[in-house]
Formats: structure tokens, C-alpha cells, sequence
């Protein structure tokens, strides 16, 4: 289908109308029916075949009229839902990050960032949003989650960051206006990148963290999730008891279920995906299980579902579905999200595996841990959340070559931090000391130790805040014996920056620790393929 002309596409991917496929079913009859003309030429009385050529020919002339009414139709709607979706640039930031190398077979990998905004922008969205002290304020990107699919397309992995983790957001321009919305100080919460310029600064902020090259992104409000939920009609979700999300004051989505499992639609799925207060510790982490469920849910019943088939169900879909989201150019048109559907259509819901990046408390707040970096490491280098790979996985490949070349040793400023600090130990004395001086001895000779800071970090690791600086970086980790893998842009540092980590508490030669590449148990994985997932209530909000 890939590269097929815009006006059959349109209607073969947004919904023909159904008079040309009745056209092109009577074309195919006409085919069939032509032996008349066949049997005049074998001698059939020349009247009798004049008559049957005459027919034949205002026939075809009816036909053309209809094929060419009922496409020029199909083609206006394909139009019109082109038009209902609305863009936004991918990447608001001034850094990019490089697309992964393809395998063997020249296949990429694929990674959409999906945002749920909470714009109480509209009538309807307030009444759905609440909290109308807020009508027309920024929005915030409440839902985050990054979708990869995987370069041989076999399977899935979904990483959910929780709206109130502490990150670093970069600098941002807004398209619309040209207003620069300067980097972050210090770390602000990652659901206020939005107002920065829109959901470009999303996934700038995502790149930043992660290292993680993002291919799209696609975004919905409020009023979205509820067309959608009811176009597809009801997603079965289970909870462990009755459950009511409303607190004395008033807090809570309002979703109100009984024990067991029940389908959700409509307005009633977006209290489901917005509920707190209720599940579990009442925190974004629970709200984020909550999430993946439905999901999970979504997508069986998207398989299973044969209604989907009917024609009016499908078209209703396309247009809520193309009214409801807002995307980066490289999914603006129907046949491109038609595309973009069939690919993630492939993988079974065995092979998809939900997650939460692995984060600790920092007062109300979250920050990733180490295990956060492990996770975002299995996807930059397209490793099966589900583990069901190992046994294909190909050789790891080193990263490509910075496009800027090291300086010469005696001219890279290096600082050295002792991130040797763990949960259980204290920082092992003078790491900082002990490899600035190994630098200087292998001839860098502006390598200093950096004791103002004291990070903690599972694994040595090299960084540099901007591209001009990659090549200096991956020449100080290469005489340290750290490999390239270990080497990340950072906008938390101000130049080469090496953090000794826990894993060279002592010595003077680095041996780096085998990968691990199973997925850490923080992540909590679900299983698309998960039937008895269900949610526990919080027994303060239960009813009888």
C-alpha cells in the first residue's frame, strides 16, 4: 500500500463509499458478462449483437459515471479527514538525537511518543476536565508514554512516565509564535514541557533523558478519549473491589464500578484513565498500571472485535479518531496513520509488554533511577522488553562515529565526579582524585577532580552537554576503558564530565560489567496477552 496515489488510497484507507464498491462489483460483473459480445463475433445475428454492444456501451458509460462519482466522493472524505487532524512540528529543541543503525535486514526500529493532554480548552473538555479555575490555562502533558516497535516488527514495548517525574527540560521554540522558552533550572516536572511550545518540547525533554531517538508522536485531549472509547465501544477492565473516586473534597475522576470485571466506554473509560484517587497508593504510579490495563484491553478487543468490520462502525472511528489527535507531519494524512496501524497491527498481544519507568520518591515527587537508564537502554537498542529475543538477539553494535572528531588529549577539559555512593554504601574515598590523575598521567592534562558534586551511579558513565563535545567524550571514556555505550549527552553537565560508578569502587583499570539486558522488576511489565490483570482499590474508597 505504501506509496499508492492519494485518491484510490483514500478510499481503500478512510472508508470508500459504498456505492463504489458497488460500482466496482458491477464492473466485475460486466467483465464476467461480456461473453455476449464473444458469441455475436461467433456468429450470432449482427441485430442481436448491435443491441448487446449498445447495451454494453451505455453500460460502461453508467459505470464510468458512478466509478468516477463514487471515487471523486471517497476522495472528498479522505480529504475532509486529512483536514480534521491538526500538526505540530516534531521537535521543538535545538539537539537531535541520531536514528538507530538499521540490522541486518535494513529494518529500524520505530518509537512513538503518545501524550494525553488535559487542555480544558473547549466547553467540553472543561466538563469533562473539571477544575474550572483552569479553563484556557497552558496545558500539561498528564500522560506520557513512549511506544517502540521493534525493527523486525515481532514486538512491542510501552515505557509510561509518570507526569510528576523531575526532569531537565531544554530549550524550546515555540512554532506558532517564535517565543524561546529557555532550558529548564534545575528540574521542573516533565507534564509542564507542553506549554513550552507544544508537543515537540514533549519529546525534545524525552530525547534529552533517554537517548532514545523518536520517530512521531501523537496527541489527544479529553473530549479525544471519550470519541474514541465510544466509536470502538466497550473495553472490558477489572478491578479487585467496588471502587468510587471521590474524596471528601470533592478529588477524583467520579468512576464508579463494582467488583469484577466490567467494559468501560465513552466518559466512563476516561475516568478509568484519569483515576488517582482509588487505586492503589493513589499516586500517578498507580494511575499508570491503570492505564496500561486498558490498553492492553484496547488493543485485544481491537483484534477480536468483528463489528470493526462494518463499514459505518470504521468511518465513524476515522472520523473521531482524525478529529481527536494531533500529530507531527510524518502522520498527517489518514493513509499515513493507516500505515503507521497495519505496522503495530502486526505484533500479537503476547509480544506486548507495558512498563513504568523505574523512578524513587523525591519528596512528592519522582526522579529514574538506575534502573530507569537500564530500561531506556533495552529500547535504544531495540531489546525486547519480554525477553523472548535473547536467543536472535544480534552482536551489539558499537555507536556510529561523532560527526566532530576529538580534540587533541592535552586540550580536553574533563571533570571527574565520584558517583560511587549506593542505597546500602557510602562513596568510596578519593575516586574523583584517583582517576582525574590516571587522565592526566595518559596525557589529559586538564582533567580535574570535581568534589562539589557526589551523584550516584550503578555504572561508570562519560558526559557532554551538546554534539560538538560527542567526540571529545567517547576519547576520554575509550583511554579509560569505558565503552561507547557508556557515553550520553547530558544537559546536567557543562562539559566532558566522567561519574565514577559503584561498579569501580576501587583500582585503576575499569572492566566493564556484562550487559544486562533483562527488564528490572521496578518496571512492573504487563503482558498485552494478560487477561487477569485487575486493579486494587484502596479500601478508603470502597463502597458497600
Amino acid at each position: 500500500r505504501r506509496g499508492a496515489p492519494a485518491g484510490p488510497e483514500a478510499a481503500e484507507g478512510a472508508g470508500r463509499a459504498e456505492g463504489a464498491e458497488t460500482a466496482l462489483d458491477g464492473a466485475g460483473d460486466a467483465d464476467g458478462g461480456g461473453g455476449g459480445v464473444g458469441v455475436a463475433a461467433g456468429g450470432r445475428r449482427p441485430g442481436r449483437g448491435r443491441r448487446a454492444r449498445r447495451v454494453l456501451r451505455w453500460s460502461a458509460l453508467t459505470l464510468a459515471v458512478l466509478i468516477v462519482g463514487t471515487a471523486g466522493a471517497g476522495y472528498l472524505y479522505y480529504e475532509h479527514l486529512n483536514s480534521n487532524i491538526e500538526k505540530d512540528p516534531l521537535n521543538l529543541g535545538d539537539s537531535k538525537v541520531a536514528a538507530p543503525t538499521p540490522n541486518a535486514a535494513g529494518q529500524t526500529p520505530l518509537n512513538i511518543l503518545v501524550i494525553g493532554s488535559d487542555a480544558r480548552d473547549s466547553e467540553e473538555n472543561q466538563q469533562l476536565g473539571g477544575a474550572r479555575e483552569t479553563f484556557g490555562s497552558t496545558p500539561l502533558a498528564d500522560v506520557q508514554m513512549l511506544v517502540h516497535l521493534s525493527a523486525d516488527r515481532s514486538n512491542m514495548s510501552v515505557v509510561s512516565m509518570p507526569r510528576d517525574t523531575l526532569v531537565h527540560i531544554p530549550k524550546c521554540t515555540d512554532p506558532d509564535d517564535g517565543k524561546v522558552y529557555p532550558a529548564s533550572e534545575g528540574r521542573v516536572m516533565t507534564n509542564q514541557s507542553l506549554g513550552h511550545g507544544g508537543p515537540g518540547c514533549t519529546v525534545a525533554t524525552w530525547q534529552e533523558l533517554t537517548g532514545i531517538h523518536i520517530d512521531h508522536f501523537v496527541m489527544v485531549d479529553f473530549a479525544g478519549v471519550v470519541s474514541m472509547a465510544d466509536a470502538v465501544g466497550g473495553v472490558p477492565v477489572c478491578v479487585d473491589a467496588n471502587i468510587h473516586s471521590r474524596d471528601a473534597q470533592g478529588h477524583g475522576s467520579g468512576l464508579k464500578l463494582a467488583k469484577g470485571t466490567h467494559p468501560v466506554k465513552g466518559e466512563q473509560a476516561l475516568q478509568w484513565l484519569r483515576t488517582r484517587y482509588g487505586f492503589e497508593d493513589g499516586s500517578d504510579l498507580a494511575r499508570a498500571k491503570a492505564q496500561h490495563m486498558y490498553l492492553n484491553s484496547l488493543v485485544r478487543t481491537l483484534r477480536e472485535n468483528a463489528t470493526l468490520s462494518n463499514p459505518n462502525k470504521l468511518r465513524r472511528l476515522a472520523e473521531e479518531a482524525t478529529r481527536a489527535l494531533t500529530v507531527d507531519p510524518g502522520l498527517d494524512t489518514v493513509k499515513k496513520l493507516y500505515d503507521l496501524s497495519n505496522e503495530l497491527r502486526q505484533v500479537k498481544p503476547e509480544r506486548i509488554t507495558m512498563t513504568t519507568m523505574p523512578n524513587r520518591y523525591v519528596g512528592a515527587r519522582v526522579e529514574p533511577t538506575e534502573d530507569a537508564e537500564q530500561l531506556f537502554r533495552l529500547v535504544r537498542e531495540d531489546i525486547a522488553l519480554d525477553g523472548k529475543d535473547a536467543e536472535k538477539k544480534e552482536p551489539s553494535r558499537e555507536p556510529e562515529a561523532p560527526a566532530d572528531p576529538a580534540a587533541p588529549d592535552g586540550e580536553i577539559a574533563v571533570q571527574v565526579r565520584n558517583g560511587t555512593r549506593t542505597d546500602s554504601l557510602g562513596a568510596a574515598r578519593g575516586r574523583a582524585d584517583t582517576v582525574a590523575g590516571l587522565l592526566v598521567e595518559r596525557g589529559f592534562d586538564r582533567a580535574l577532580a570535581d568534589p562539589s558534586v557526589l551523584p550516584s551511579e550503578e555504572r561508570t558513565v562519560v558526559r557532554y552537554p551538546s554534539a560538538d563535545l560527542e567526540g571529545d567524550a567517547r576519547r576520554v571514556a575509550e583511554s579509560l576503558g569505558v565503552p561507547a555505550s557508556s557515553v550520553r549527552r547530558s544537559t546536567d553537565v557543562s562539559g566532558v564530565t566522567v561519574v565514577v560508578g559503584a561498579d569501580w569502587r576501587e583500582g585503576t583499570a575499569y572492566r566493564a560489567r556484562e550487559a544486562d539486558d533483562t527488564t528490572p522488576e521496578s518496571a512492573e511489565a504487563l503482558n498485552g496477552a494478560d487477561e487477569g490483570a485487575c486493579m486494587h482499590v484502596n479500601p478508603a474508597f470502597t463502597w458497600s
